[in-house]
């Protein structure tokens, strides 16, 4: 009995498909009908004679053909389900029916019924067992199961023994649907009164008619053995790699028995197998290891079941199971067959145009069996697949047969396997091209090595494109990108050249800075419109050796002394320091080796060449130095090689007063040259600026005593040119106007000296600077006007009230002009002198005269403190005459001209002390 069943779908493109299934039973004879396929699909029979219908089945047996005079599927070959597909269910052919103009591909299963007519049937004639006479009730006895070929009701159901005076049968049901049989023992036995007797097993299937097998079981009763072997676990699961070689060693089972001797002995076999995996397998009876003894294959079974026995030398036995999966690994190429293929297509043809029909089969499972396909790049043409291992070759866009007349299509099937296979087909096709290729580059993308330190300019590298098309088209022009590398634009470092595509440093590299960077270069045709593509230049940049290692520790100090301390009682290998160091280079450069280059005592320390540990070679004794002074080079592994020195003091003593003592010197030496270095650099800064404060001071007074020569030149006040000689014997020719005196002060056994600054020199000394020369020559054409008597612009000297202040005086001692007449900024007097002005007059204008600098000088200059200004208002000689005239602070509080100094100090600075050249200048002047 059998019915059909019908699916038909329609797909897209100018290709139909449909599918259609059936379902017959095994064993049916040839010419028998399997279905109308031409009624079923709804197709003519004169369709079936002008599309040339035929049957593809892609196996090396054909088991169904077309009728195509009655549109009948018919049966060609007998079809045996147990050499077909074994245990697979469901069992059925898949076909392919082909029709042309137009092409269409309908899909037809056909699936095998089972039907009984496979007995069961037991792997052995006959079975034996040996019983020892002292076997307990209940025992088991595992018989070797028979084997049905066919399925379902039509498989093994049952069991039956014969006759059951002593054992029964029962059956162990497993998840994966075998059955195991067991012989359970009923009743006990005796040897001296029946030593063998003989059992008949039955094997019995469901189908109609019922099957049987039989097998004979001999039973020979043994001596006393009281303990059976006991397998370790009762299934064993193991897993072995398809086409793996003979003898590879799977899983090894276990048991044990209790008993001593040779009832102790266990020996192992293979009771069952499932079919065809007979021969594969072969167990050590000794040991229980199982091994391949054959070829396996994962395509035809993947999955044996083992059925292990341990029996000892008693007769007594156990059993086990052993489930041995086979893998899949990737052995199979993808085939490729063609099933329709027009060999022209013309130029008008619209996209999506169907070309070719393939079928492509992988018989890995999957990934290794799952195919994907794949045709030559930069062709206007396109892969799909519309069905499972179905693809179709279709246009993918207009043609132009004026610019390319064929096409060479090369199909490319590969698997998902590790690693893929694959299998390619080449198609050759009469058709156009246009201008539809880009540049490709010889790479996908370039990778390129430069050492740093390079030098601009220099060529790195070359990439290359070549172009399919010619003439114009096959142009290709190399354009550099634009893109930024750290924020700098990627020009910067590299150029390209357009016409030859070589690659041009800009700048030198720098590994320290940049070790690898990226940019793209596009490779630009001719064409109209161009067209392109682009690929990604990776420059490495590689380290040289450009770099000296750098010591961490110890820390190199200039302003102190470090010591390591290595106690007496140090023993050998006592860890006295560790130096520390690091290269910024990387690889070999910065591979680091130590090693002691100089060292006061070379018997009594060595360091680590790898770790820089320095460590004691022998025992420190009392004649050991205190002071150890070391020197360890760092160097690295480059070529040529850099290194660094670091000086190591070590201080073997065990107490620290001990140490400080031997240290003393060297510390206070240290620290006497640095303050002496701070203090030189302290009295330079002082010096500049006192020099610059001092040229500031000069340009004001300068500034200030020529506005003075202008008001005295306006007005008609006098200008006395008289000097004191105190005041004149001070002019310096150095840098600095004024002089100072330096005082040292060292301290005892301290090795510290103290540099202190003392005041000006004398505050009696006036310094004359050569900004007066104006006001010196206005005032010597006055004293030639004092001295002619008959000058109109003669002036006569003041009155008795000289000696007092302007505001304590009566009145005016003469006709005088008024302020207003005198103009801005002339100070207010008596108004003209009726005589020449004597001595005691001139050395009170000089004194105001004084005052008025002084003003100007708080004014438009800096301040200065009165320790450093001189009061020239304090002693005064008047030529001709013994007496000093020295300024009251009295007196001079309510003066408006001579205002009171700034916080002069309490105490007097040291006067400086007389040099060689004040004595010569004060000769001159005693000689003048």
């Amino acid at each position: 009995m059998w019915h059909t069943v019908l699916f038909l779908v329609v797909l897209f493109s100018h290709s139909a498909h449909g599918q259609v299934s059936y379902s017959i039973p095994e064993e049916m004879s040839k010419g028998s009908d399997v279905g109308n396929i031409a009624q079923d699909l709804g197709l003519d029979l004169k369709r079936l004679k002008s599309g040339k219908a035929r049957m593809f089945s892609g196996d090396s047996t054909e088991y169904i053909e077309l009728n195509k005079e009655r549109g009948m599927l018919l049966i060609k070959e007998k079809i045996d389900r147990e050499s077909l597909c074994a245990k697979t269910t469901p069992c059925a052919l898949h076909l392919q029916m082909i029709l042309e103009k137009p092409m269409e591909l309908y899909t037809i299963t056909v699936e095998i019924t089972d039907i009984n007519d496979n007995a069961p049937v037991f792997q052995t004639e006959e079975i034996s067992f040996e019983i020892s006479e002292s076997a307990v009730i209940g025992a088991r006895f595992m018989l070797d199961g028979a084997v049905d070929a066919d399925i379902g009701l039509n498989g093994l159901q049952s069991y039956s023994l014969q006759p059951t005076d002593h054992f029964v049968l029962e059956l162990q049901s497993h998840a994966d649907g075998g059955k195991n049989v067991e012989m359970v023992l009923k009743r006990p036995l005796d040897r001296e009164k029946q030593e063998r007797f003989t059992l008949m097993l039955t094997a019995i299937d469901g189908g109609e008619p019922v099957l049987s097998g039989t097998v004979q079981i001999h039973v020979t009763l043994l001596d006393a053995n009281d303990n059976a072997p006991v397998f370790t676990q009762k299934v064993y699961k193991a897993s072995v790699i398809e086409n793996s070689k003979k003898g590879t060693k799977l899983t090894t089972v276990g048991a044990s028995d209790a008993d001593e001797g040779s009832y102790g002995q266990v020996t192992y076999y293979i009771s069952k197998v499932n079919e065809g995996g007979k021969e594969l397998f072969m167990i050590n009876r000794d040991n229980g290891e199982i091994t391949l003894s054959g070829q396996i294959d994962y395509e035809k079974t993947n999955h044996y079941q083992l059925d292990i026995k341990a029996r000892d030398q008693g007769g007594l036995s156990d059993s086990c199971k052993v489930i041995i999966d086979v893998l899949d690994i990737n052995d199979n190429k993808p085939t490729i067959t063609v099933l329709s293929m027009s060999n022209s297509i013309s130029e008008d043809s619209p996209p999506s145009t169907v070309v070719a029909m393939l079928k492509v089969h992988d018989p890995d499972s999957s990934a290794n069996g799952h195919v994907h396909c794949s045709i030559s790049e930069n062709i206007p043409f396109s892969i799909i697949s519309p069905s499972n291992n179905i693809f179709n070759l279709r246009t993918e866009q207009e043609l132009d047969r004026e610019r390319d007349s064929e096409y060479n299509i090369t199909v490319m099937c590969s698997d998902n396997g590790v690693p893929p296979l694959s299998n390619s087909n080449s198609l050759h096709l009469q058709i156009s091209d246009v201008n539809d290729n880009a540049p490709v580059f010889e790479r996908s993308s370039y990778e390129v090595f430069v050492v740093e330190n390079n030098k601009p300019g220099r060529s790195i590298f070359t990439v290359k494109a070549s172009d399919a098309d010619s003439n114009q088209n096959a142009r290709v022009s190399y354009i550099l990108e634009d893109s930024t590398i750290n924020g700098v634009a990627v020009s910067s470092y590299v150029s390209v050249s357009a016409d030859s595509g070589v690659i041009n440093a800009v700048r030198s590299f720098d590994y320290e800075q940049l070790k690898v960077f990226y940019f793209r270069v596009k490779a630009q045709d001719g064409g109209s419109p161009p067209l392109s593509s682009n690929v990604t230049v990776t420059i490495k940049i590689q380290d040289q050796n450009d770099n000296a290692p750098q010591v961490l520790y110890p820390v190199q100090t200039g302003g102190s002394l470090v010591a390591e301390i290595v106690p007496r009682s140090a023993d050998v290998g006592y860890l006295v320091t560790k130096v520390v160091a690091v290269d910024v280079d990387s690889g070999q450069n910065a591979w680091l080796s130590y090693k002691l280059q100089k060292a006061t005592d070379r018997a009594l320390f060595e360091v680590g060449p790898q770790n820089g540990e320095i460590r004691t070679v022998r025992q420190v004794t009392d004649k050991d130095a205190v002071k150890q002074k070391l020197t360890v080079v760092v160097e690295d592994n480059g070529q040529p090689s850099r290194s660094a020195v670091v000086n190591i003091n070590v201080a073997v003593a065990d107490s620290f007063p001990e140490v400080l003592l031997e240290f003393t010197e060297f510390t206070h030496g240290k620290e006497y040259n640095d303050n002496l270095t701070f203090y030189l650099v302290l009295a330079l800064a002082a010096v500049s600026f006192l020099f610059i404060t001092c040229v500031v001071v000069i340009i004001s007074v300068k500034i200030y005593r020529w506005r003075q020569s202008r008001f005295f030149y306006q007005s008609n006040l006098p200008v006395i040119p008289y000097y004191p000689p105190g005041y004149t014997d001070t002019g310096v020719t150095g840098t600095l106007p004024h002089m100072y005196n330096y005082d040292v002060c060292m301290t005892t056994n301290s090795r510290n000296s103290d540099c202190k600054y003392s005041t000006l020199g004398g505050q009696s000394v006036l310094v004359v600077d050569p900004s007066f020369t104006e006001t010196m020559q206005r005032a010597m054409k006055e004293k030639e006007l004092l001295e002619d008597p008959e000058s109109p612009e003669l002036q006569k000297p003041p009155n008795n009230d000289w000696r007092l202040p302007p505001n304590q005086r009566p009145g005016p001692s003469g006709a005088g002009a008024r302020p207003e007449e005198a103009g801005a900024g002339a100070v207010g007097g008596t108004g003209p002198w009726p005589n020449p002005p004597t001595e005691a007059e001139q050395l009170q204008a000089l004194m105001a005269a004084a005052n008025e600098v002084s003003e100007a000088t708080a004014t438009l200059g800096p301040r200065y403190n009165a320790q450093y200004v001189p009061d020239y208002r304090q002693n005064v000689y008047i030529p001709g005459s013994t007496a000093t005239l020295t300024a009251n602070p009295q007196q001079q509080m309510p003066q408006q001209a001579l205002p009171p100094p700034q916080a002069l100090p309490p105490a007097e600075a040291p006067k400086a002390a007389p040099t060689p050249a004040s004595k010569k200048k004060a000769t001159k002047k005693d000689k003048k």
